[in-house]
């Protein structure tokens, strides 16, 4: 029988019991409706998550902590440039940089006339400048550091950096401008224009009643960073520099006041940035191996990304269940098919008809059943999870979907493609049994049948 005949018996035979054909098609429609909602909410929970996860801070960001010894084999580690280096070169990393401050000296960045305004130098840190692009940060002015032609003492600061120099002709408690708006909405304007004003670094002694040698270095401003405190409070009111300038500035103070550097013993932190969330695991193994604590939102990502799993694999058990009494009612309608076509049966096989091709209309009705179902299921889907996201329906009474701007129920295209297979896969298998049973029958009994 070529295909075409076997299709229009197909759709011939589900025709010639409507309301049976109907109700089994219900059937699959309800029970895929069912598992691609429900799979959906739980897809929609997995975005509300890494929605969350992203305003908590960088999902591809490793931060690295030298405490002397770290938990690995190598328990004298030293987190130095060369260290730095060796990670650099670790498949996945994009950019590493260490963030180095100067807390030990006494010096200021200082504008206006007569050094009328001071911000500490303790505001400042020092960062590999080629790293500054490849963190993710934002610049509301200026371009940041450029890969050619750095100049000494160049500075990026942070989007209220101003606000932060306090004015030295006034009294504690007065001398600095609030950054947050007066009760009429108004922010006042800072004191300094970091654009526009002349600003330098100057030294100072560690001892008032010593005098000591002054150093003094003009800084280039290079850019004002949006302010975004999960990148850092220097994107606020601090700054960064290049940190071979701020080493520079802390060795000539230690010469300047006769004092010994202490031993170097490292960097206290790094940052490392990597390609994509699924290498996070592997590189922060990887330094951790080398002896140092490190920390990113991995840790937290990895057991709520397992509870969402879970979640769906819960929510999907259930939909699974009204497919599955779905399939019932397909097997059901496949085996009732079957005792009113015997004679049918019979005369197709006493002309001769391939015991295949028999198998084949009912397969093809019973699949037939399943996609139909599917398709509508599908449809259906959509049309429940616009709802749910119009009016804001959430399975845990939670509004975390709404606050992060993600839908309660999202369909991807996977789930489609899924769930329709799924159903004619339903379909085929129920119809399976029934299909061996039609092939089996006689075709001398099944002639001498009335039907």
């Amino acid at each position: 029988m070529k295909i075409s005949d076997l299709i229009t018996m197909c759709v011939q035979n589900l025709l010639r019991r409507k309301v049976r054909t109907l109700l089994t098609v219900v059937g699959v429609v309800v029970g895929t409706c069912a598992i691609v909602v429900m799979i959906s909410i739980g897809v929609g929970m997995q975005a509300s998550t890494d929605a969350m996860l992203a305003s908590m801070g960088d999902l591809t960001l490793i931060e690295i902590y030298n405490y002397g010894s770290g938990g690995g084999s190598n328990t004298q580690a030293k987190l130095d440039d060369e260290t730095l280096k060796q990670i650099s070169q670790m498949d996945g990393v994009v950019v590493v940089t260490p963030f180095y401050q100067a807390y030990d000296i006494n010096a200021s960045i200082f504008a206006g006339k007569g050094d009328r305004y001071e911000m500490s130098l303790s505001n400042v840190v020092g960062i590999y400048p080629e790293a500054l692009s490849s963190l993710g940060i934002e610049l509301v002015d200026g371009n940041g550091f450029p890969t050619e032609n750095l100049k000494p003492y160049g500075i990026v600061f942070g989007e209220k950096a101003a606000y932060a120099f306090r004015d030295n002709k006034k009294k504690p408690g007065y001398n600095y401008v609030d950054s947050w708006p007066d009760a009429n909405g108004n922010v006042k304007d800072p004191f300094v224009d970091l654009k526009k004003d002349k600003l330098r670094i100057q030294t100072g002694s560690n001892d008032e009643d010593k005098e000591t040698k002054v150093y003094t270095y003009d800084l280039t401003y290079y850019g004002r960073m949006k302010e975004d405190y999960n990148k850092g409070y220097e994107t606020s009111q601090g700054a960064y520099m290049d940190i071979d300038d701020l080493k520079q500035i802390r060795n000539d103070y230690y010469k300047a006041n006769n004092m010994k550097l202490p031993e170097d013993t490292g960097y206290q932190n790094a940052k490392v940035k990597v390609t994509d969330i699924s290498k996070v695991s592997e590189v922060q193994k990887a330094i951790e191996d080398m002896g140092f604590s490190t920390w990113s939102l991995d840790s937290i990502r990895e057991p709520m990304e397992e509870q969402a799993k879970q979640q769906q694999l819960i929510l999907g058990g259930l939909g699974a269940i009204s497919l599955f009494v779905a399939a019932l009612g397909i097997a059901n309608t496949m085996i009732m098919s079957i005792y009113e076509r015997t004679r049918e049966i019979g005369v197709m096989k006493v002309l001769g008809c391939f015991v295949g091709n028999i198998r084949t209309i009912f397969l093809m009705e019973a699949g037939a059943i399943g996609f139909m179902g599917g398709v509508i299921g599908i449809i259906l889907s959509y049309m429940i999870s616009f709802a749910m996201n119009t009016f804001g329906f959430s399975m845990s009474g939670s509004d975390m979907s709404s606050y992060y701007g993600t839908d309660v129920s999202i369909i991807p295209p996977w789930l489609v493609a899924l769930g329709l297979i799924f159903a004619t896969c339903i379909g085929l298998i129920s119809g399976f049994y029934p299909a061996n049973r039609a092939v089996k029958i006689s075709a001398l009994e099944a002639i001498k049948t009335d039907g």
